[in-house]
């Protein structure tokens, strides 16, 4: 507590709050780093109950897609990366919020004692926004934790945006030249010794720069540690408190034991304590999808859609999970931003104007000039049809790629059900050209050129032609919303549709447990290490 008393006016005895001042409680969380899981105490304000500041600087975290997005672009236009750790960020920065907390028994001697909140705590409205102003930096308006500056390269005179990624008090600075950037933060925000440097561990991944056998450098996020951490506490507690009825798999070549169905499941029910422990661990292996593990996404879900009443046998399926990632714990995300080989004679273009009239991809008014090299967006996607053998509901799976770097995926339960097959992927189609659709828009809000539409890979000839040809007609109006929002997409330019093998398609993946030489190619074609090495040159 001894760091975070600077951020706190103590008023003397009898003294009540200034007028105009409101009240906020705090308390302490008590929080595990992702990277080691070493425990952590914070005080934390309650920010949610006061009322923003007219100029808001708030900060919390930058989204994990623009993370990858920003990962991606760095290679593209091959800009170094820095990343630096803030010390004791909050209750560095000014607090502009008028507000006051009664101490607690934290304080000790103190506690009972009314103070003014004279810096940023944790959970208030106040961090970094400042600095990043003086520097130069404005908030990306497609994610405020993305601060972007025009820049030029003296050295080939190339023009592009600069950018700062903030997660509470770790940043990520993307520039030809980070330490100069750095140095200036540095004199805002003391930054913590030996934080400084090329990026290590974010997010609870390894992260590094890897170079292919042509030479070419790309980043790479790897969760081993994670993973191997999450098994080796699994291990521990199933051994301590569960050793009479559970047990991980000595050998997990799937994630998921054979011809496994989660919802036909009708083993008794967990008590309390071990239905507790098994959200725990359906939450960790979400959270090893985020940053990574897409290989067992659809397996998670699936699981996930039982959290409010497991079963033992949905618990032995979770620790196959976990068994599964014990035996395959290496793999790497590669945000590669070669341009993909895209044959465009697949993607036929035809005359809208009749169906469509005067259709047109929306831009946004404010976006900022494009500075640096295009890129292409691809979406690929599927559907399982009446998946769930007792709602009968589908599931929509897709993975989108900016070049050839993945950098969104999707494994989830529809929420109608659909009575053919061509329904089932229309919406799946529909839900994936959404997503895209943000994409798009935060690509350009981010400078990034994006002027070719995107590349919609399905497997079902029949969804395909009745996206991509005006002349097909709908005979079943259930699926009209769905037909007409990707008809639409197609005729105003923002994306193609062509077809795509079942078997190359790695969004299969994203609906359907696979095993066997399928599942081997499909997710040798995501994550690397776990197979092969791709092409890496050895770090």
């Amino acid at each position: 507590m001894q760091n975070v008393r600077i951020a706190f006016d103590i008023l003397p005895d009898g003294t009540t709050a200034p007028i105009g001042y409101q009240h906020v409680r705090c308390h302490m969380i008590f929080d595990v780093k992702m990277e080691d899981f070493r425990r952590k105490a914070r005080l934390v304000a309650g920010g949610h109950t006061t009322e923003a500041p007219p100029t808001l600087t708030y900060a919390s975290v930058v989204s994990r897609e623009t993370v990858r997005i920003a990962l991606t672009m760095a290679a593209l236009h091959g800009l170094p990366i820095m990343a630096a750790d803030v010390m004791n960020a909050y209750v560095t920065a000014p607090n502009k919020e008028k507000i006051w907390t009664t101490l607690g028994p934290e304080f000790g001697s103190d506690c009972g004692k009314k103070a003014i909140i004279v810096r940023a705590l944790y959970g208030l409205k106040s961090h970094l926004g400042e600095c990043m102003r003086n520097l130069g930096y404005k908030p990306c308006l497609a994610d405020p934790d993305l601060w972007m500056k025009p820049e030029y390269d003296p050295s080939d005179s190339f023009k592009y945006w600069s950018y700062i990624l903030c997660y509470v008090d770790d940043i990520l600075v993307i520039h030809h030249q980070p330490e100069d950037v750095i140095k200036k933060i540095d004199k805002y925000f003391p930054l913590k010794p030996g934080s400084v440097g090329k990026p290590d561990m974010y997010l609870g991944t390894k992260l590094r720069e890897i170079t292919f056998t042509n030479g070419e450098k790309a980043w790479a996020m790897s969760p081993s540690k994670y993973v191997q951490e999450s098994v080796s506490n699994c291990i521990k507690h199933v051994k301590a408190n569960m050793s009479d009825m559970f047990n991980l798999p000595k050998k997990a070549i799937n994630p998921f034991p054979t011809d496994y169905e989660p919802m036909e499941d009708g083993t008794p029910e967990l008590d309390a304590e071990h239905a507790s422990y098994y959200q725990q661990l359906i939450g960790i292996m979400r959270w090893m999808v985020e940053i990574g593990r897409i290989d067992i996404d659809t397996q998670v879900s699936m699981l996930a859609s039982h959290v409010a009443l497991p079963r033992q046998g949905h618990m032995s399926a979770a620790l196959h999970i976990m068994a599964y990632l014990r035996d395959h714990h290496n793999s790497r995300m590669v945000f590669d931003a070669h341009e993909p080989e895209i044959v465009k004679s697949d993607f036929k273009k035809y005359d809208w104007q009749e169906f469509y009239r005067d259709a047109k991809e929306a831009l946004p008014p404010n976006m900022p000039p494009a500075r640096g090299r295009a890129v292409d967006l691809r979406l690929y996607v599927d559907s399982d049809h009446a998946g769930d053998k007792v709602t009968r509901r589908s599931r929509t799976g897709y993975i989108i790629y900016l070049n050839s770097a993945p950098i969104q995926w999707l494994s989830k339960k529809q929420s109608t059900v659909e009575t053919s097959v061509f329904g089932a992927e229309f919406v799946a189609m529909k839900h994936g050209i959404e997503t895209v659709r943000g994409i798009r828009y935060k690509l350009r809000m981010m400078g990034i050129e994006v002027d070719n539409p995107t590349y919609v890979y399905g497997d079902n000839m029949s969804v395909v032609t009745n996206s991509s040809k005006p002349e097909s007609q709908l005979k079943k109006k259930c699926n009209s919303i769905c037909y007409h929002a990707v008809r639409e997409s197609v005729a105003m330019g923002e994306s193609l549709v062509s077809h795509t093998s079942t078997d190359k398609n790695p969004a299969d993946l994203m609906t359907k447990t696979l095993v066997g030489v399928k599942r081997r190619f499909l997710v040798s074609k995501l994550l690397y290490d776990i197979y092969d090495d791709h092409g890496i040159a050895k770090q």
